[in-house]
Protein backbone atom coordinates (compact mmCIF):
# COMPACT_ATOMS: atom_id res chain seq x y z
CA UNK A 1 0.00 0.00 0.00
CA UNK A 2 1.30 3.45 -0.88
CA UNK A 3 2.00 5.81 2.00
CA UNK A 4 -0.62 8.19 0.59
CA UNK A 5 -3.27 5.45 0.64
CA UNK A 6 -2.26 4.48 4.19
CA UNK A 7 -2.73 8.12 5.23
CA UNK A 8 -6.22 8.07 3.68
CA UNK A 9 -7.17 4.93 5.61
CA UNK A 10 -5.81 6.42 8.84
CA UNK A 11 -7.82 9.59 8.19
CA UNK A 12 -11.03 7.55 7.97
CA UNK A 13 -10.16 5.70 11.18
CA UNK A 14 -9.73 9.05 12.95
CA UNK A 15 -13.23 10.04 11.87
CA UNK A 16 -14.58 6.72 13.22
CA UNK A 17 -13.00 7.68 16.56
CA UNK A 18 -14.64 11.11 16.30
CA UNK A 19 -18.06 9.53 15.74
CA UNK A 20 -17.57 7.27 18.75
CA UNK A 21 -16.56 10.23 20.94
CA UNK A 22 -19.61 12.19 19.80
CA UNK A 23 -21.88 9.30 20.72
CA UNK A 24 -20.23 9.17 24.15
CA UNK A 25 -20.62 12.95 24.52
CA UNK A 26 -16.91 13.35 25.14
CA UNK A 27 -15.20 16.75 25.18
CA UNK A 28 -15.99 18.63 21.94
CA UNK A 29 -12.56 20.22 22.22
CA UNK A 30 -10.90 16.82 21.81
CA UNK A 31 -13.31 16.03 19.00
CA UNK A 32 -12.41 19.28 17.25
CA UNK A 33 -8.68 18.56 17.51
CA UNK A 34 -9.12 15.10 15.95
CA UNK A 35 -11.30 16.50 13.15
CA UNK A 36 -8.60 19.09 12.44
CA UNK A 37 -5.97 16.33 12.31
CA UNK A 38 -8.09 14.25 9.93
CA UNK A 39 -8.71 17.19 7.59
CA UNK A 40 -5.01 18.07 7.65
CA UNK A 41 -4.22 14.52 6.55
CA UNK A 42 -6.36 15.13 3.47
CA UNK A 43 -3.72 17.59 2.26
CA UNK A 44 -0.82 15.54 3.58
CA UNK A 45 -1.73 12.40 1.64
CA UNK A 46 -1.55 14.49 -1.52
CA UNK A 47 1.98 15.49 -0.55
CA UNK A 48 2.92 11.87 0.12
CA UNK A 49 1.72 10.86 -3.34
CA UNK A 50 3.66 13.69 -5.01
CA UNK A 51 6.76 12.93 -2.94
CA UNK A 52 6.63 9.28 -3.96
CA UNK A 53 6.24 10.05 -7.67
CA UNK A 54 9.04 12.64 -7.53
CA UNK A 55 11.30 10.23 -5.58
CA UNK A 56 11.70 12.74 -2.78
CA UNK A 57 12.50 15.75 -4.95
CA UNK A 58 9.36 17.61 -3.85
CA UNK A 59 9.80 18.73 -0.25
CA UNK A 60 6.97 19.54 2.12
CA UNK A 61 7.98 23.20 1.92
CA UNK A 62 7.64 23.27 -1.87
CA UNK A 63 4.29 21.46 -1.69
CA UNK A 64 2.97 23.87 0.94
CA UNK A 65 4.20 26.81 -1.12
CA UNK A 66 2.35 25.44 -4.13
CA UNK A 67 -0.86 25.19 -2.10
CA UNK A 68 -0.38 28.83 -1.10
CA UNK A 69 -0.27 29.80 -4.78
CA UNK A 70 3.45 30.22 -5.47
CA UNK A 71 3.75 29.88 -9.26
CA UNK A 72 7.24 28.37 -9.30
CA UNK A 73 6.29 25.77 -6.69
CA UNK A 74 3.02 24.97 -8.46
CA UNK A 75 4.88 24.39 -11.71
CA UNK A 76 7.34 22.10 -9.94
CA UNK A 77 4.54 20.08 -8.33
CA UNK A 78 2.61 19.94 -11.62
CA UNK A 79 5.57 18.23 -13.26
CA UNK A 80 4.95 15.14 -11.14
CA UNK A 81 1.19 15.30 -10.64
CA UNK A 82 0.40 13.36 -13.81
CA UNK A 83 2.94 10.72 -12.85
CA UNK A 84 1.26 10.46 -9.43
CA UNK A 85 -2.13 9.68 -10.96
CA UNK A 86 -0.59 7.15 -13.31
CA UNK A 87 1.60 5.45 -10.75
CA UNK A 88 -1.27 3.86 -8.85
CA UNK A 89 -4.24 2.05 -10.31
CA UNK A 90 -6.49 2.86 -7.37
CA UNK A 91 -4.79 5.82 -5.67
CA UNK A 92 -6.97 8.71 -6.93
CA UNK A 93 -10.18 6.77 -6.35
CA UNK A 94 -9.09 5.67 -2.87
CA UNK A 95 -8.58 9.33 -2.01
CA UNK A 96 -12.12 10.13 -3.15
CA UNK A 97 -13.48 7.08 -1.30
CA UNK A 98 -11.72 8.25 1.86
CA UNK A 99 -13.29 11.68 1.54
CA UNK A 100 -16.74 10.19 1.08
CA UNK A 101 -16.39 7.65 3.89
CA UNK A 102 -15.22 10.28 6.38
CA UNK A 103 -17.97 12.67 5.38
CA UNK A 104 -20.74 10.03 5.44
CA UNK A 105 -19.68 8.86 8.90
CA UNK A 106 -20.10 12.36 10.33
CA UNK A 107 -23.35 13.09 8.47
CA UNK A 108 -24.76 9.73 9.59
CA UNK A 109 -23.72 10.30 13.21
CA UNK A 110 -25.40 13.69 13.45
CA UNK A 111 -28.47 12.40 11.62
CA UNK A 112 -28.75 9.42 13.98
CA UNK A 113 -28.58 11.80 16.95
CA UNK A 114 -31.28 14.01 15.36
CA UNK A 115 -28.90 16.97 15.36
CA UNK A 116 -29.60 17.61 11.67
CA UNK A 117 -32.65 16.74 9.51
CA UNK A 118 -32.52 13.43 7.65
CA UNK A 119 -33.07 15.10 4.26
CA UNK A 120 -29.60 16.66 4.50
CA UNK A 121 -27.83 13.31 4.28
CA UNK A 122 -30.17 12.31 1.44
CA UNK A 123 -29.02 15.34 -0.56
CA UNK A 124 -25.36 14.63 0.15
CA UNK A 125 -25.57 10.91 -0.72
CA UNK A 126 -27.48 11.51 -3.96
CA UNK A 127 -25.09 14.27 -5.02
CA UNK A 128 -21.95 12.24 -4.33
CA UNK A 129 -23.29 8.98 -5.78
CA UNK A 130 -24.25 10.34 -9.18
CA UNK A 131 -21.42 12.85 -9.58
CA UNK A 132 -18.80 10.30 -8.52
CA UNK A 133 -20.24 7.79 -10.99
CA UNK A 134 -20.02 10.29 -13.84
CA UNK A 135 -16.49 11.38 -12.93
CA UNK A 136 -15.31 7.78 -12.48
CA UNK A 137 -16.53 7.03 -16.01
CA UNK A 138 -14.66 10.05 -17.35
CA UNK A 139 -11.53 9.74 -15.21
CA UNK A 140 -10.16 11.19 -12.01
CA UNK A 141 -11.40 14.66 -11.08
CA UNK A 142 -7.83 15.91 -10.72
CA UNK A 143 -7.69 16.26 -14.52
CA UNK A 144 -10.15 19.14 -14.83
CA UNK A 145 -9.85 20.96 -18.14
CA UNK A 146 -12.75 23.43 -18.33
CA UNK A 147 -12.23 26.84 -16.77
CA UNK A 148 -15.35 26.60 -14.59
CA UNK A 149 -14.28 23.26 -13.10
CA UNK A 150 -10.68 24.41 -12.63
CA UNK A 151 -11.82 27.43 -10.62
CA UNK A 152 -14.71 25.93 -8.64
CA UNK A 153 -13.38 22.42 -8.09
CA UNK A 154 -9.63 22.24 -8.55
CA UNK A 155 -8.39 25.61 -7.31
CA UNK A 156 -6.59 25.70 -3.98
CA UNK A 157 -8.96 28.45 -2.80
CA UNK A 158 -12.05 26.31 -3.24
CA UNK A 159 -10.36 23.13 -2.03
CA UNK A 160 -9.17 24.89 1.09
CA UNK A 161 -12.51 26.62 1.50
CA UNK A 162 -14.56 23.45 1.64
CA UNK A 163 -12.17 21.91 4.16
CA UNK A 164 -12.52 24.98 6.37
CA UNK A 165 -16.33 24.83 6.11
CA UNK A 166 -16.32 21.09 6.87
CA UNK A 167 -14.14 21.67 9.92
CA UNK A 168 -16.33 24.50 11.24
CA UNK A 169 -19.58 22.65 10.57
CA UNK A 170 -18.77 19.24 12.00
CA UNK A 171 -16.88 20.72 14.96
CA UNK A 172 -19.62 23.20 15.83
CA UNK A 173 -22.30 20.50 15.66
CA UNK A 174 -20.34 18.62 18.34
CA UNK A 175 -20.42 21.70 20.58
CA UNK A 176 -24.13 22.16 19.86
CA UNK A 177 -24.99 18.54 20.69
CA UNK A 178 -22.71 18.08 23.70
CA UNK A 179 -22.51 21.54 25.27
CA UNK A 180 -25.78 23.00 24.02
CA UNK A 181 -24.41 25.73 21.77
CA UNK A 182 -27.13 27.53 19.69
CA UNK A 183 -28.27 25.14 16.98
CA UNK A 184 -29.27 27.94 14.60
CA UNK A 185 -25.57 28.57 13.91
CA UNK A 186 -25.16 24.87 13.18
CA UNK A 187 -28.02 24.98 10.68
CA UNK A 188 -26.43 27.95 8.93
CA UNK A 189 -23.10 26.13 8.70
CA UNK A 190 -24.81 22.96 7.41
CA UNK A 191 -26.62 25.02 4.74
CA UNK A 192 -23.34 26.64 3.64
CA UNK A 193 -21.57 23.28 3.50
CA UNK A 194 -24.35 21.61 1.50
CA UNK A 195 -24.41 24.56 -0.91
CA UNK A 196 -20.65 24.30 -1.27
CA UNK A 197 -20.94 20.56 -2.01
CA UNK A 198 -23.68 21.13 -4.61
CA UNK A 199 -21.77 23.90 -6.40
CA UNK A 200 -18.63 21.77 -6.62
CA UNK A 201 -20.78 18.91 -7.88
CA UNK A 202 -22.14 21.20 -10.60
CA UNK A 203 -18.55 22.01 -11.59
CA UNK A 204 -17.74 18.30 -11.90
CA UNK A 205 -20.82 17.66 -14.02
CA UNK A 206 -19.95 20.63 -16.21
CA UNK A 207 -16.50 19.14 -16.71
CA UNK A 208 -17.91 15.71 -17.52
CA UNK A 209 -20.40 16.93 -20.13
CA UNK A 210 -18.41 19.86 -21.58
Amino acid sequence: MRSADAATVFRVLLIVVVAYLILLKSSPIIITVIIAAAISLDAFDGYLAIRESSKGRISLGIYASALMGNKASRAEVARFKGKTNGSSRFGPRIDVAGDRAAEYILWATYTYLAVIPVFVIFIVIIRHSFVDAVMAAKGTSSKMKTRFAQVIYSSNLWRGGINVVKFLTFSYLAFAYIWGYPMVIGYVLVAILVLYILVRGAAELHEAYA
